[in-house]
């Protein structure tokens, strides 16, 4: 995509962001490009001249808006793990939200319409979980640094654990409406931080 002027880039923005509101709340599958020309009061020159093949292209558009929104809603939690309260004030935060969505999970969404094998969707959410695992990391050594866990933690295992608990308990909040699979999977890989090496 070329260069946008700061103005063209806020237009693209809100078009986006408009586009992922309805797409919360009606499923991407549902929404056209009529009913985002409509909410986003753009004509459909516009809408093409920033997403040139379309739903296509704005579908992928969202899910970058949403894989981005997985890592804000977790802020400043999720940049400041540098203290036992603050990991806690982070798992709850993260239990929240995952409450919150249950099964209505965007990106979820998203992902599935577009689908995994491709490999514009496989950068998103690789990215995603890049960010995130890099930010447990650092509240890992951070954790470390300060004396509050083994120094032989190693900070890149155990943000992957940790990372894998959110991952897999919010699957089976999604596939049982159940929200104490990530509760429960979440405390555990974090009270292992605890926990001498055996």
């Amino acid at each position: 995509m070329r260069a946008l002027t700061a103005k063209g880039a806020a237009t693209r923005q809100r078009i986006v962001a408009g586009a992922a509101l309805l797409m919360r709340e009606h499923g991407p599958a549902n929404v056209g490009l009529d009913d985002i020309r409509a909410a986003t009061a753009t004509s459909k020159s516009q809408l093409f001249h920033y997403f040139a093949d379309g739903k296509a292209d704005l579908l992928l558009a969202v899910a970058t808006y949403e894989a981005e929104q997985v890592l804000a809603e977790q802020q400043p939690m999720l940049g400041d793990l540098t203290s036992w309260p603050k990991w806690e004030a982070w798992r709850l935060r993260v239990i929240e939200r995952y409450d919150a969505q249950r099964q209505k999970c965007p990106l979820t969404a998203l992902t599935a319409q577009l689908g995994m094998a491709n490999p514009a969707v496989r950068e998103i959410i690789t990215d995603l979980y890049e960010r995130w695992h890099a930010h447990i990391a650092a509240g890992v050594r951070a954790l470390r640094e300060s004396g509050e866990i083994g120094a032989g933690v190693d900070a890149d295992d155990a943000a992957t654990e940790i990372l894998t608990a959110i991952t897999g308990g919010a699957t089976l909040l999604q596939a049982t409406d159940r929200i104490s699979y990530l509760e429960v999977s979440l405390r555990q890989a974090i009270d292992g931080l605890r926990r001498p090496p055996e």
